[in-house]
């Protein structure tokens, strides 16, 4: 029979496929009768060398699985160690790592095993004796089973702060290809079901403060890139349709990573990280600065550049925008230059009431200057015609995943 700590080697290493781990929105107190809390700020302190946060305990609660995805190492065809926790054997380790301070809460996902509500279920009764049973105020965020009944989608966002639902791939045909047993109608219903219930109980709560909480810091999901040979456009306008619909915290984008014995129709070697950088890039410029999916990629150029980012690759595409006033325009306007960000849009907007801003006053604001100079006018600045601005090929990254718990014997105690 396997040791916790042997179970525990087996399902970290294996949740680390799942990036949609992130954890700010939340904000929930401590009561006193039990340990823990959360900040609306997020858990952000530990990062592994790739810049994944690694402040929650991820796990999954078994890597077997009843289904057969091509692209998952946990898939029920694969030849790999297996291994399942019972739901006191999780809530004992995230207590455990919570009070030595290694952790601020839990991720915890599972394979599918027996049904979608079954495994649901086990999933939420870890949930459930954390919060009701020890009191634990720190953050959980769940994964929603797709097809799960929504009396169990319910239950799960009364005791989660976060819920997911993983859309997995981008487009129905890519899941017939590599996920035939996962359907997009299906995985999106869950996701409504999360949407509606929230709103519901958000309503609730504006009128009686006394009504519990539903999934306070919202849904995310989870694409993954570079299985097969879906185009950036296709992606981020699957992106843009999530988001509009289903009122989504966030969207991970997680590059496939190749395995040992996969299956044929998977690529032999994993895309370019920085074709992950520049997604979250564009999925950063449709959530905050007012860019289409569509206006990012075209049906001549359906993948975003790799050497160049796309805002600036839009600005260079738009000579008939620029310039820019910085002392006149809209906002919108200002968050279409390149080198000038969100936060200093509203600074510039601000100081413009007083005085006239000149290039000097946007060094002082730290704005890419050297950059933004060609699409911008200011108090004391007219700009010329110039070269195309060149960038230089990202050179490539190898990405480490940190191996947290691996080495539980040096851990103090028996866990």
């Amino acid at each position: 029979m396997m040791t916790v700590q042997q179970k525990l080697a087996i399902l970290a290493d294996a949740a680390k496929y799942d990036a949609s781990c992130a954890s700010s929105g939340s904000k929930r107190a401590g009561n006193g009768k039990g340990i823990g809390h959360s900040d609306g700020t997020g858990i952000c302190h530990s990062y592994t060398p790739d810049g994944r946060c690694v402040s929650l305990l991820k796990i999954l609660l078994t890597n077997y699985c009843t289904y057969d995805c091509v692209f998952c190492v946990n898939r029920v065809s694969s030849d790999i160690p297996r291994a399942r926790f019972t739901p006191a054997e999780v809530v004992d380790l995230t207590l455990d790592f919570y009070r030595r301070n290694y952790i601020e809460g839990l991720f915890l996902s599972s394979g599918i095993i027996q049904s979608p509500d079954y495994t649901m279920e086990q999933v939420i009764e870890i949930a459930r004796s954390l919060r009701e049973d020890h009191a634990f105020g720190g953050y959980i965020h769940l994964k929603a089973i797709p097809g799960a009944s929504s009396s169990l989608i319910e239950r799960a966002g009364t005791f989660a702060d976060r819920l997911s639902a993983n859309i997995e791939l981008p487009t129905q045909q890519d899941l017939v290809q590599l996920a035939p047993e996962k359907k997009v109608e299906v995985i999106e219903g869950t996701m409504n079901q999360i949407t509606e219930r929230k709103a519901e109980i958000d309503e609730d709560r504006r009128r009686h403060r006394s009504t519990p909480r539903f999934a306070p810091a919202g849904q995310s999901t989870q694409m993954v890139v570079g299985a097969t040979s879906t185009s950036d456009r296709q992606i981020l306008s699957t992106a843009s349709h999530l988001y509009s619909s289903y009122k989504l915290r966030r969207i991970y984008f997680s590059s496939f990573s190749p395995f040992p014995l996969g299956d044929a129709r998977l690529p032999q070697s994993a895309p370019p990280l920085v074709r992950e950088h520049r997604l979250y890039q564009a999925d950063w410029l449709m959530r905050y600065y007012g860019y289409s999916a569509s206006e990012l990629t075209s049906d001549q150029e359906p993948n975003l550049s790799l050497q160049k980012d796309p805002k600036l690759t839009w600005a260079e595409a738009h000579p008939e925008f620029f310039p820019v006033d910085v002392n006149a325009a809209s906002r919108e306007a200002l968050l279409r230059v390149p080198g000038i960000g969100y936060r200093n849009v509203s600074r510039i907007l601000r100081i413009r009431r007083y005085h006239r801003l000149s290039l000097d006053d946007l060094r002082k604001l730290n704005v890419r200057v050297k950059l933004a100079e060609r699409y911008l006018i200011a108090a004391d600045h007219l700009p010329t015609v110039s070269q195309p601005f060149i960038v230089e090929a990202p050179k490539p990254v190898q990405a480490v995943q940190l191996d947290l718990f691996a080495s539980a014997s040096a851990f103090s105690g028996q866990l």
